[in-house]
């Protein structure tokens, strides 16, 4: 499964982001491979930061770990859109495209995640075409830099992942610059007149596309 990842280290990253578990676990010294195959570089010295937290825990300090940084604060959420959009109408169009553009390209959502998830956006990226994956992960730019910043605040061990994700893309424009630091300082926004839920139906985990 991570044999790919010397040349595109998207799965990687992906497995890396995911709730870790036994299989998580058992296949340590896979990624220590999969890693080691990587040609040197800051992505890869960040990956093998990572490997060595990863190394002599088990499963349930793993995932002790995993939900105190993703799961009870805000500022280091993995579903991206939240960033740019808060809980607002103009996330669930963002989901909805996301959804649409994954059935197009054959991947299915079978998880019960929404289509923001980083560890579903990842896998997307390792299935399509480079240059798809890359602007997928483009387009959601600012979201992954303010993730990035939250890990960092945190001192949490995936801030490594986050980096070597970052150090893979191209640097940030003026104007990604510019945008991160408004988000940071503004917060997601946020809707208090004639709020509706803020994804359509059909972008719920379990509906079809």
């Amino acid at each position: 499964m991570l044999r790919r990842a010397a040349v595109r280290p998207y799965k990687l990253l992906s497995v890396l982001l995911r709730y870790p578990d036994e299989a998580l676990v058992e296949a340590h010294e896979e990624i220590a491979e999969a890693v080691a195959s990587l040609p040197e570089s800051a992505a890869k010295r960040s990956l093998v930061a990572f490997g060595e937290y990863l190394a002599g825990r088990d499963a349930v300090e793993l995932a002790q770990g995993y939900v105190e940084t993703f799961d009870l604060r805000r500022r280091t959420s993995l579903y991206l859109t939240y960033y740019l959009h808060g809980d607002t109408r103009k996330r669930g169009m963002a989901l909805l495209r996301l959804k649409r553009l994954y059935a197009a390209g054959g991947l299915e959502l079978a998880t019960g995640e929404l289509p923001d998830y980083l560890p579903l956006v990842l896998e997307f990226a390792a299935l399509v075409p480079d240059e798809v994956g890359e602007t997928v992960l483009r387009e959601h730019r600012p979201s992954l830099e303010l993730l990035r910043a939250g890990l960092h605040e945190a001192e949490s061990p995936y801030a490594h992942v986050l980096d070597a994700l970052c150090a893979g893309l191209p640097r940030l424009s003026q104007l990604e610059r510019e945008r991160v630091r408004k988000l940071a300082a503004d917060g997601p926004p946020s809707e208090t007149v004639g709020l509706q839920p803020f994804a359509p139906p059909e972008v719920m985990p379990g509906s079809r596309p």
